[in-house]
């Protein structure tokens, strides 16, 4: 598998910024993770249940509305890295161990 990117839609009105934070609101990591399984499913027709979060480390906030790449590709051992950025700035980092 090439390195394949992808725009990671996450709306600018998401419930999950009522409460994370008010006043500053940032988009949640766990949002951030859900939407990039979605896309890498839905990129590579890879069922959600095989895969698994390895790692993961968020480097960024990303606010309401920012405009977010996911860039993916195949790694070692049966897994995919993946790398989110908005413009230049990374925001996140991490792996998914696919299961047999």
């Amino acid at each position: 598998m090439t390195r394949t990117c992808v725009a990671l839609p996450i709306a600018a009105d998401h419930p999950a910024f009522a409460g994370h934070f008010p006043g500053r609101p940032i988009v949640p990591g766990v949002v951030l993770l859900d939407e990039t399984l979605h896309a890498i499913g839905a990129s590579t027709g890879i069922e959600l249940a095989r895969c698994t979060i390895a790692s993961a480390k968020f480097l960024s906030p990303v606010s309401p509305g920012e405009s977010v790449a996911l860039c993916f590709e195949a790694a070692a051992n049966n897994s995919l890295r993946f790398e989110l950025s908005s413009g230049e700035r990374i925001v996140a980092t991490g792996s998914i161990r696919l299961q047999e």
